[in-house]
């Protein structure tokens, strides 16, 4: 069962409702973390290391971790989903955008 990782910046809005969508999935277990200092859950090695699929919401969060978890992230498998900081926690909007954006994993 592939475990997969969402992450924005601060884990209050669209990577717990990435993480929301997969609850309970028979496929895959999923977490969410966020790269700010103020993140509800901050990303760290462990959660990196348990992903096998990392989705990111912006393309600053894929430089970021490539710039701070260089090793802990080779070979791993990075998506970016370019979804901006616009919706709140699973806004209807942001629920069909990450639907469509995962649809071959959901």
């Amino acid at each position: 069962m592939p475990n997969i990782l969402f992450i924005c910046s601060k884990n209050q809005w669209r990577s717990p409702t990435a993480e929301l969508l997969f609850k309970n999935h028979p496929n895959h277990t999923a977490r969410s973390a966020g790269t700010g200092d103020k993140a509800r859950v901050k990303v760290n090695e462990k959660l990196l290391a348990w992903a096998d699929v990392i989705f990111v919401m912006e393309r600053k969060h894929r430089d970021m971790l490539k710039q701070r978890f260089t090793s802990t992230i080779a070979g791993k498998e990075m998506v970016v989903l370019d979804i901006e900081d616009h919706y709140q926690f699973n806004d209807p909007e942001l629920v069909v955008i990450l639907q469509v954006a995962l649809a071959k994993y959901l």
